[in-house]
């Protein structure tokens, strides 16, 4: 197992921001399987395979310590987070909200939540 690292004091206040719009996104479905926490996530050092360039990787597990999301900060900083909703659509119930993500850079950042069609009765 990699030992958890500590993020940069940089990258850990563009964390916050980023748990924060995941957040926020994702408390627009209740029944969703939890919100996201910036204390629940764990960090590791990585390195890019491309430059060689060191970035972190971040992991949210679930009570069955299973990966339910993560937030990466590549080398070029630009980063991609993703968190696990699996919940129905709270008013298209031909919809599933499988999660929330978020990518973009330290200027910018967009969220939105990533849907498949849901299972009906044929």
């Amino acid at each position: 197992m990699v030992a958890a690292t500590p993020l940069p004091d940089e990258l850990q206040v563009q964390a916050a921001r980023i748990v924060s719009a995941l957040t926020e996104e994702a408390a627009r479905y209740p029944g969703a399987a939890g919100l996201p926490q910036l204390s629940e996530l764990t960090f590791t050092r990585v390195t890019d395979p491309g430059n060689q360039l060191p970035g972190y990787e971040g992991r949210w597990l679930n009570a069955a310590a299973e990966r339910c999301g993560c937030l990466t900060f590549n080398s070029d900083g630009s980063f991609y987070a993703e968190y696990d909703l699996f919940c129905p659509h709270p008013t298209d119930a031909r919809c599933f909200v499988e999660m929330v993500t978020a990518w973009g850079r330290a200027d910018s950042l967009r969220v939105e939540v990533q849907m498949i069609p849901g299972l009906t009765d044929a």
